[in-house]
């Protein structure tokens, strides 16, 4: 019995891979209410910096000024990801991790350590566990070559929460963390809201952030902040996506340019980001992105701009070239970077 069943699954999963169009996944279905579903992909990438400004496998908000200009080139595919989504009727577990987890070097083995991004159940409307904030907007991320975008300019964060979606409306309490504070006292939860409007035109959604932070002194500070981010088609099937933060946000948006906290006050963040997808033909794609962000207690500036090409080869390979320019603006500080990219979807 043991041995028909694994003969069974076998010829699913090829039949599956046969009728799996362009980037889904394959598909294994146990029973008439059991389902393994496997995904992920496979991402090369050649990248060099030039300037003042460290060289990173993908720019953040916090990146690291130079006292003298220096250049580095690197190949590397910390980016490749794997997860696995398990469905039991209205029950759905999903689990996924990628290699941007440290460790290895680059003398002998480059083994790189897995990383958790998303480990969570979703049963009807409740969503718990470890996956993209609530506040986010993922569809508002522009398509990139350096891995996230422009992290500056957009909310971007994974953490714990419990959410309810109805329809448009999701609520949800997520994992407080006073970023330059007193965390030992952070101990309560941060609320979300957040509506998004859709259509045939696309989409548009409208998040406020409240939460209570604690500094080092001992004191407990109120934050609030909000979000408007979209994506909207315009011509045959171009869009264009944007992002726009402002408030108490701190850690929210920005990937670490700006703290929630800067000794005893309270940092107002505002950042924004805007990306224009323009369709070639039905093969060739390129984006126009520019991300900004800046905090008024610490004075941290940063800036990224980039340009890419990229290119179906078949439903599951694409390649893309990118040239951009980061900059640590309050620091009179940037580099220059180039990136080739090839990926290959699960």
């Amino acid at each position: 019995m043991f041995v028909s069943k694994i003969k069974k699954i076998a010829l699913v999963t090829s039949l599956a891979a046969m009728a799996t169009p362009a980037l889904a996944a394959y598909e294994i279905q146990l029973n008439d209410n059991d389902k393994l579903v496997f995904g992920g992909y496979i991402k090369a990438d050649v990248r060099y910096v030039d300037g003042d400004v460290a060289y990173k496998d993908q720019w953040t908000g916090a990146g690291t000024p130079l006292e003298e200009s220096a250049s580095q080139f690197r190949i590397f595919a910390n980016e490749t990801r794997f997860n696995t989504k398990y469905i039991h009727g209205d029950l759905v577990g999903f689990i996924e991790m990628d290699f941007f987890g440290g460790g290895g070097n680059q003398i002998i083995s480059n083994s790189l350590n897995p990383r958790l991004r998303h480990a969570f159940v979703k049963y009807k409307n409740i969503t718990a566990g470890q996956t993209w904030s609530t506040f986010m907007n993922t569809s508002a991320i522009g398509e990139t070559a350096d891995f996230g975008s422009t992290m500056m300019g957009i909310s971007f964060i994974r953490q714990g929460q419990i959410r309810y979606t109805n329809g448009g409306l999701q609520l949800a309490i997520e994992n407080p963390e006073s970023f330059g504070g007193d965390t030992a006292n952070d101990k309560l939860p941060d609320v979300i809201a957040k509506y998004t409007f859709k259509g045939d035109w696309g989409n548009v959604s409208v998040a406020g952030l409240a939460r209570q932070l604690n500094t080092t002194g001992g004191e407990t500070e109120n934050a609030l902040g909000f979000s408007v981010a979209g994506r909207i088609n315009t011509f045959g099937k171009d869009d264009l996506r944007f992002q726009i933060h402002k408030g108490e946000l701190g850690r929210y948006v920005g990937t670490a340019a700006v703290k929630d906290l800067v000794g005893e006050e309270v940092e107002d963040t505002t950042s924004y980001n805007i990306a224009y997808r323009h369709f070639w033909n039905e093969t060739v794609r390129s984006t126009l992105i520019y991300g900004h962000i800046e905090g008024d207690v610490s004075g941290n500036e940063t800036s990224q701009w980039g340009v890419n090409v990229f290119k179906n080869f078949t439903k599951e390979l694409s390649m893309g070239l990118e040239v951009g320019n980061y900059s640590i603006d309050h620091e009179d500080k940037d580099s220059m970077y180039g990136q080739f990219s090839i990926r290959y979807a699960l």
